[in-house]
């Protein structure tokens, strides 16, 4: 395996449009990355980059120690596995796993071992007599996987594999690539890995770090923890998520040294946990609190904001709350109960949020997270 380094890479097409704005990515040998983001971010053209399928236009891309910028990309060390699974229709699957090793002359006996070695490890010894048509979705994707595998790349690079298979596919698949990434790395085989997704739970349980981005340039790079937990813009904060985070106009003044936030008209003072991390001075923010971290109390509770249910939504263990707050829109997250669960439509609760929770962003859409400390 092999370290992957992008350095100011650009890509501009013939018309003039610049999909690749000089990004820089560095990926660890034996790390399994993941790029995330909104359709049209350039996530995969990116990845097109790396594996040779995209002329770059500007940087440099490094697999180990070679500059691949013109290699082909038979060269560049690297093996794809796509979003269509893109097997040969007329061969069995024992000879789609052996495809590029017959390409490169290697002898028989090791084409067998290989062949043995990879079809026990993603299970499917008992396909290799099938043909791509015989094969469910899953399975299809396993041969894919495997073809890639036998070939030892330095750089595996996945392109959505999964955007095409069923919820509980997806699932079982995101746990078997994980699984087979973590058993390499214990056999002293590491995998470096690039996985192109637009799911963020694919991104947030697979990736060792994930990098998130809008418009061909980078919004952050960071372990799925960092990235939910001190995001660095309101984009990755409303990105990463489920639901997302709740982002509302707000404004921020002080009251003694206690942070007081002003929304719809509201003002509500957040006592612990977020004075010490504010780096701006008071005046127009973007308040961010996840709804997992709103508590829904009293409408008359202090340092609450008072809201009016517009939808409930029940999904067994918990309830989403829409709330309408004046003309902001928020939605908390609270366990099902028999309290929670008689709210509807029309009835007005306070939803209060938990200080050391609370993300403040400067205006904008990508306003920079200014309440992360200094440290």
């Amino acid at each position: 395996m092999a370290e992957l380094q992008l350095r100011s890479v650009e890509k501009t097409y013939g018309n003039g449009y610049k999909a690749v704005h000089g990004i820089d990515l560095d990926v660890e040998e034996g790390e399994f990355m993941v790029l995330v983001g909104p359709s049209g971010c350039a996530k995969s053209t990116t990845l097109r980059m790396i594996a040779g399928l995209e002329t770059i236009t500007g940087g440099e891309v490094r697999i180990g120690d070679t500059v691949v910028n013109d290699l082909v990309p038979g060269k560049r060390g690297i093996a794809m596995v796509f979003q269509n699974y893109a097997l040969y229709p007329h061969m069995k699957v024992t000879k789609n796993l052996s495809f590029g090793l017959r390409l490169k002359g290697v002898a028989k006996p090791r084409i067998a071992a290989a062949t043995d070695e990879v079809s026990g490890i993603l299970e499917i010894e008992q396909l290799l007599d099938r043909l791509p048509k015989q094969l469910s979705g899953g399975q299809a994707q396993r041969v894919a996987l495997g073809r890639a595998l036998i070939k030892s790349p330095d750089v595996f690079l996945f392109d959505e594999p999964l955007s095409n298979l069923d919820a509980k596919l997806r699932a079982s698949m995101r746990v078997r690539i994980t699984d087979l990434h973590k058993r390499l790395r214990d056999e002293g085989r590491p995998a470096t890995v690039v996985y192109v997704t637009h799911d963020q739970v694919e991104a947030m349980t697979m990736g060792d770090r994930i990098c998130v981005m809008k418009d061909g340039r980078i919004m952050q790079v960071a372990d799925p923890q960092t990235l939910y937990a001190r995001p660095a813009n309101a984009f990755v904060a409303g990105f990463i998520g489920m639901p997302e985070m709740n982002l509302v106009d707000a404004v921020l003044t002080r009251d003694g040294g206690v942070p007081q936030l002003t929304v719809a008209g509201q003002t509500v003072a957040v006592r612990d946990g977020l004075a010490g991390r504010i780096t701006a001075a008071d005046g127009p923010v973007r308040l961010g609190i996840r709804p997992q971290h709103l508590d829904v109390v009293d409408p008359d509770a202090a340092d609450a904001f008072t809201g009016e249910i517009t939808t409930t939504e029940f999904l067994g263990h918990e309830v989403n709350l829409h709330v309408r707050l004046g003309g902001e829109p928020l939605v908390a997250v609270t366990p099902a109960d028999d309290t929670t669960t008689a709210l509807g439509r029309g009835d007005r609760v306070g939803l209060k949020p938990r200080g050391a929770k609370v993300h403040l962003f400067a205006p904008g859409d990508e306003g920079e997270n200014i309440s992360l400390g200094t440290h």
